[in-house]
């Protein structure tokens, strides 16, 4: 028997836990000391990671902007957790897609990924903040009051990206706790649920990143041993090959460019994705796709088929997880099982991979779509004071990727290498390379690449005014501290003058703190303000359409009108687009509302002529038509109630401050060349 839960008005703000997915997120709270995922009223747990803007100025997240992808792709994103971080040159950038793309004009422009959306410019950021916001709005309607926030990550973001979702998170008016990686939060959750000890890997193909996690449960410690994968790697990409498949099946060449053309790839990759979902339990599917010059062709695509396709994208992770088991100095049989994590996991030749890499069956028996968003539904509980899991948690996470300076030649020097426990620090000491060498200019990078031109650059900052010496003299101290974000801080100290220099890494790639703050404080002062504009252009685009509705009607079905009955109609019409001119969406919604009053018998005798006009031996597509026409205005004001009552999230409230807590590990030995400053 299912129990009511009673909110208590007097109750304190209650964590919760999200997976910011690139097909689909997912919102999780504790229940009775047990995460459960939070669902909506149809009972769904999955949000699809998809966000449409339309024309009226709403913005529309979920399942409805899933489907307005293919009737609206350049104005819908999906998949945007595959451009965060990233810049517009990025390779990301080109693959099969419908996003269209701002023009980077300046160095500035091109360091992030620019969406053109009607006449807005937004970024990843932005865009993946309105997922976080519905996701907020949903754990509202069921808690009331939600506190702070654990939201997952990739195992392999770097900071660029580790920093994006952070913004977002802060955009979307959230009190971030932490970002947690994935493989660590399934692990969480399954090893809480299934009391296990032991060695395990989690393996998590999402719909746009991979990573794999080597990690030793131990009586609630979860140490990690070893990360990998990789960011721009998973079911999309599945997608994505069976798409261009079916595209030379269509005999149709992808043009990108075009809106005819995005619309054409948006259909192959929604076809491509419904035939994957078909294929886990079905032999093959066929597919009626839309053919140059007109008409349809019937596509049979094979289980065997879509597997050979498939099967590069699949051994890609592979080499990942060598690695990862590599660096954890463990072999495949010494492991104690493999979780699955990810909805790319359902497919069945990936599960077949995975068994034959690692020589066992995976452990599946946990939702992989759910099982990231409930572990850190449990970390969010231990970090908000949750006495009952508090002693129960240690969570012993890595650094994904090395992080260190740009030495002289151009080399990346690794202060902190990859599979570092984190939190972290260390500390190495640096030389001048010149004489009479006044200041240092300080480069971090991160990546496993030998030049620092190969890794990823963070940022530069400049330490001034040492005395002039003779190279080799000064002593340079650099300190890396990482915390349990896995963001980065460095700080740089001439040890014989004693002038230093901190600086907490902002990648280029993000929103600054002060541009997401302003965004805040411009979203609070402005947001009833904007929320009126927002539903007078939304009321004034559904009063346009009832009145194109209602003046069709009249033209076709006129005879139906009973006497004194048009004048009604015609002054109720009035009513509305002298409403519609002014500036209160109030009188708008009134006058539709009138009109439909006014309108309502003439479109029930409407209804019964179409009806008896299909008992006369027309064909079904004909009738339906006469039907929809004869619903005329109603079926309008059903679709205005609709759209209105759906909403948008609420403006943010708030900002999310990181968590603190450091620690610094033990200095490096050793004196390496530092760059000469200009």
């Amino acid at each position: 028997m299912a129990l009511m839960e009673i909110f208590d008005p007097a109750a304190g703000p209650r964590p919760v836990g999200i997976d910011l997915g690139t097909t689909n997120s997912v919102v999780a709270r504790m229940r009775d000391d047990e995460p459960v995922p939070i669902l909506d009223c149809d009972m769904e747990a999955l949000v699809p990671s998809a966000v449409f803007y339309d024309k009226a100025g709403r913005i529309i997240v979920g399942r409805e902007a899933l489907r307005m992808a293919t009737a609206d792709p350049q104005h819908t994103i999906v998949s945007v957790k595959r451009f965060m971080g990233r810049g517009a040159d990025d390779p990301e950038t080109r693959r099969l897609g419908t996003a269209v793309f701002a023009e980077a004009e300046t160095e500035e422009q091109r360091r992030t990924v620019r969406f053109q959306l009607r006449d807005q410019v937004l970024t990843p950021v932005e865009v993946s903040a309105e997922i976080l916001k519905a996701l907020r709005q949903r754990a509202e309607d069921d808690l009331h009051n939600v506190g702070g926030v654990v939201i997952t990550v990739p195992a392999y973001f770097d900071d660029a990206q580790r920093q994006a979702t952070k913004d977002a998170g802060k955009l979307a008016g959230l009190d971030v706790l932490r970002l947690l990686n994935e493989p660590t939060a399934a692990a969480l959750a399954y090893g809480l649920d299934k009391k296990k000890n032991g060695l395990f890997a989690v393996y998590d193909l999402g719909g746009g990143t991979f990573d794999v996690t080597v990690l030793l449960l131990d009586d609630g410690v979860f140490q990690v041993r070893s990360t990998g994968g990789d960011s721009a790697l998973g079911g999309d990409d599945m997608d994505r090959a069976l798409a261009e498949e079916l595209l030379k099946e269509m005999g149709i060449e992808p043009d990108a460019s075009s809106v005819g053309g995005r619309e054409v790839i948006r259909i192959a990759l929604d076809a491509a994705r419904k035939a994957k979902h078909a294929l886990t339990d079905q032999e093959s599917v066929v597919l009626a796709l839309p053919k140059k010059g007109g008409g349809e062709v019937e596509v049979t695509v094979t289980r065997e088929h879509f597997e050979a396709l498939i099967k590069p994208i699949v051994a890609k992770t592979g080499i990942a997880c060598r690695r990862a088991l590599r660096d954890a100095g463990l072999k495949a049989e010494e492991l104690d099982g493999v979780i699955l994590v990810g909805g790319s996991t359902r497919v069945p030749y990936v599960r077949q991979y995975v068994a034959e890499l690692f020589k066992q069956p995976p452990l599946s028996d946990i939702d992989p779509d759910h099982v990231v968003a409930l572990g850190a539904a449990i970390q969010a509980d231990v970090l908000a004071g949750g006495e009952e899991r508090a002693g129960e948690i240690l969570l012993l996470d890595v650094l994904p990727l090395s992080l260190g300076l740009e030495t002289m030649g151009g080399v990346a020097e690794k202060v902190l290498p990859r599979n570092t426990t984190i939190p972290a620090g260390a500390r190495q000491v640096f030389t001048t390379y010149a004489d009479n060498q006044t200041g240092f200019d300080l480069h971090i990078v991160q990546g496993e690449r030998e030049l620092a031109e190969d890794c990823r650059s963070l940022a530069r900052f400049y330490l001034k005014g040492i005395p002039p010496m003779a190279a080799g003299m000064a002593r340079l101290e650099v300190t890396f501290r990482v915390d349990a974000d896995g963001l980065l801080k460095v700080s740089a100290k001439e040890v014989t003058t004693g002038i230093e220099q901190e600086v907490e890494v902002k990648p280029s790639y993000g929103l600054t703190d002060e541009e997401v703050e302003q965004m805040l404080l411009d979203a609070l002062d402005h947001g009833e303000e904007d929320f009126e504009k927002r539903k007078l252009a939304e009321r004034r685009v559904e009063g346009r359409r009832i009145l194109s509705a209602t003046q069709s009607a009249l033209t076709r079905d006129a005879a139906l009108l009973e006497e004194g009955e048009a004048e009604k109609i015609e002054a109720a019409m009035q009513k509305l687009a002298d409403a519609i001119e002014g500036t209160r969406p109030g009188l708008i919604l009134t006058a539709i509302e009138d009109l439909d009053d006014t309108t309502k018998a003439w479109a029930g005798r409407r209804m019964d002529a179409a009806i008896a006009s299909a008992l006369q031996g027309q064909a079904v597509d004909a009738v339906e038509q006469e039907v929809g026409h004869a619903r005329g205005v109603d079926a309008h004001v059903e679709e205005h109630q609709r759209r209105r009552e759906g909403g948008s999230g609420e403006m943010p409230m708030g900002i999310g401050e990181p968590t603190e807590g450091l620690t610094i590990g033990e200095p490096t030995e050793g004196l390496t060349i530092g760059e000469p400053s200009e």
